[in-house]
């Protein structure tokens, strides 16, 4: 049987990222995904010039409309936008107890441009975050959320405020190696991989998928967490260039 995934998530027209992404590397790794779509953007893959966030009475309809049908082995949770769909999203995993949840922190794109409304980083972290089974930003990001400006300090404050393993990725390093950081409770993790030669639109969403849909096939959170790097590595090794911006992962490759 596929596993169920619920993806929460924003609406990328060019398809690089969000939904479009998510779908893909959900379908990719043997699962099947439903969606919430948070907002219709405007975007490519050069950059990010606005967005607009679904009324929360269609999201409620839909989710209730979905769960009433449904069972779900896994949620990755991507593009939120403001603090009330982060309310309704933190209502929405109670009704969904012990499922895994992959929250990938979105605040902006790769290519530049926020996808995210004022104050939402702290309902991020106070609300949503403790309710995850692991959260994966990247160094921006993290820092964002933290406060905090090394790897390690970022990492370490993340777990102790919200109880959520990090994933802390290192695309936007100037390391010869991208270094992906992983903090839990009892310890730290790292992973190396080749720092390819492209910039990449939808690289974080791909993450956050194949991990989600590892986990909805019963893989631990470790091994998710690491074979989910390595297809994404394998995914962007296939990479291509859609439009005159980013490169995107080849998710079928």
């Amino acid at each position: 049987m596929k596993p169920n995934i619920l993806v929460i998530a924003g609406h990328d027209p060019s398809g690089g990222a969000g939904i479009h992404a998510d779908i893909e590397a959900i379908q990719a790794l043997g699962g099947f995904a439903s969606t919430l779509i948070t907002g219709l953007t405007v975007q490519n893959s050069q950059n990010v010039r606005g967005f607009r966030l679904t009324d929360i009475d269609l999201l409620q309809q839909q989710a209730d409309a979905l769960l009433d049908d449904m069972d779900y082995q896994a949620i990755k949770i991507g593009m939120t936008g403001s603090v009330v769909i982060i309310d309704f999203i933190v209502c929405l995993l109670k009704r969904l107890p012990g499922v895994p949840v992959i929250l990938d922190p979105v605040l902006a794109a790769e290519a530049g441009g926020s996808l995210a409304q004022e104050s939402l980083a702290e309902a991020m972290l106070e609300k949503l975050a403790p309710l995850c089974d692991v959260m994966t930003p990247n160094l921006p990001e993290a820092q964002a959320l933290s406060g905090q400006t090394s790897v390690t300090d970022c990492g370490q404050t993340l777990v102790q405020r919200s109880g959520c393993a990090t994933l802390v990725t290192g695309t936007h390093d100037d390391t010869d190696q991208v270094i992906n950081h992983l903090f839990t409770a009892v310890g730290e993790e790292q992973w190396r991989w080749d720092r390819l030669p492209h910039s990449y639109h939808g690289s974080g969403c791909t993450l956050a998928s194949s991990i989600a849909c590892l986990r909805g096939r019963g893989q631990s959170l470790d091994s998710a967490v690491a074979n989910g790097q390595a297809h994404v590595d394998r995914f962007l090794r296939g990479a291509f260039q859609p439009g005159q911006g980013q490169y995107v992962p080849n998710r079928q490759a």
